[in-house]
């Protein structure tokens, strides 16, 4: 009989009180196929669970790309899956789709389970890839019938403390999609100019206290006060918002924290330059007629993508493209409050 190297058991995360608190803790939330009861009820008190995504707009993301069996297309953001799973039930095993993503830690998990929900490689490839690079996709699997990006980070990685998106928790200040690849926000801040961040937060949050938060961390800087986590940033945050003597500074303050670990994520993350990059290469990406839906989640990507559909319209490479955006529907954001700033855009490639 082989000999087979036993592996030692390993208890789950035990937890003080009644209820599960931290990312780590919350097993059941990990395990949605094992625990769908627990899954359920947090979701309907308008939560997400740990290390799980709620795919947004879905029906209206596939209402508009009316997926047909033998089509090819490309889910430019794969994420936790969600979007890709329910395009793959459209083409009802005719056709592929090509998922693409840049986080080597959630790609994994994200196959895995597509797998093991019958969705192999004879239906679905995924490509460890920036959606800036989809040109070079499409140049080994030809033209496709439609596109889908959800710009918005995950949900596993802003829950995650490890990951350093959330100044809810505790974590190191990284805020990288790729944690492989470029510097995290902890030294971004430490080499960034007083206006090259005042500019930062204005440009990519529209932080109104921008030269305020600027200021305060040169002064950090220059003391060799710590800012290597979630914590010290949220904390400095609060200090120097705090001396302003606001109206309501626990309102403006949980803002400010949003906006400013928004602004530094898009810098580390070159995002503005990354979806100007993949917006540019759309047209040749898609087959004629072909159709791309996306889904921002501020203003600032609203806008590139707004101008890029504009433009390519005006030069006929658009024959249509949406007038206004498309909103989430209250039932959609009263079950998953994350829905309520999503905005979907699509355009329709002319036929030739």
């Amino acid at each position: 009989m082989e000999n087979r190297e036993q592996q030692p058991h390993k208890r789950r995360v035990r937890y003080k009180g009644t209820h599960p608190r931290t990312f780590a803790e919350k097993y059941k939330e990990h395990n949605p196929e094992k625990y769908k009861d627990t899954i359920e009820k947090v979701i309907s008190k308008g939560s997400t669970p740990a290390g799980m995504h709620i795919s947004i707009c879905v029906k209206e993301i596939l209402d508009f790309l009316e997926i047909k069996p033998g089509q090819t297309g490309i889910d430019a953001t794969l994420g936790y899956g969600g979007h890709t799973s329910h395009m793959l039930e459209c083409l009802e095993g005719k056709g592929h789709i090509h998922g693409l993503d840049v986080d080597p830690i959630e790609i994994e998990k994200t196959k895995a389970r597509l797998a093991k929900a019958g969705y192999g490689e004879d239906i679905l490839t995924v490509w460890q890839i920036n959606f800036a690079d989809i040109d070079k996709v499409v140049a080994k699997v030809g033209q496709v019938d439609f596109v889908l990006a959800d710009l918005g980070v995950s949900s596993m990685q802003i829950d995650n403390p490890e990951r350093g998106f959330s100044y809810k928790i505790e974590g190191p200040l990284d805020l990288r999609l790729n944690p492989q690849k470029g510097i995290p926000a902890v030294e971004r801040l430490m080499e960034v100019t007083r206006d090259e961040l005042e500019g930062m937060l204005l440009e990519n949050a529209d932080e109104p206290y921008a030269a305020e938060i600027a200021r305060a961390v040169m002064k950090a800087r220059k003391k060799k006060q710590k800012l290597e986590t979630t914590t010290d940033l949220r904390n400095l945050i609060e200090e120097t918002l705090m001396e302003l003597h606001l109206e309501n500074p626990k309102q403006e303050i949980k803002k400010s924290c949003q906006r400013t670990f928004q602004a530094l994520r898009i810098d580390v993350n070159s995002e503005f330059e990354v979806l100007e990059q993949f917006l540019s290469k759309l047209p040749d990406v898609l087959a004629p007629g072909g159709k791309v839906a996306i889904l921002t989640f501020h203003s600032g990507e609203d806008r590139i993508v707004k101008q890029f559909f504009k433009e390519y319209k005006k030069m006929g490479i658009y024959v249509d493209v949406a007038k206004d955006v498309i909103r989430p529907s209250a039932e959609e954001c009263l079950r998953n409050p994350r829905a309520k700033s999503t905005k979907m855009r699509w355009a329709i490639k002319a036929k030739e």
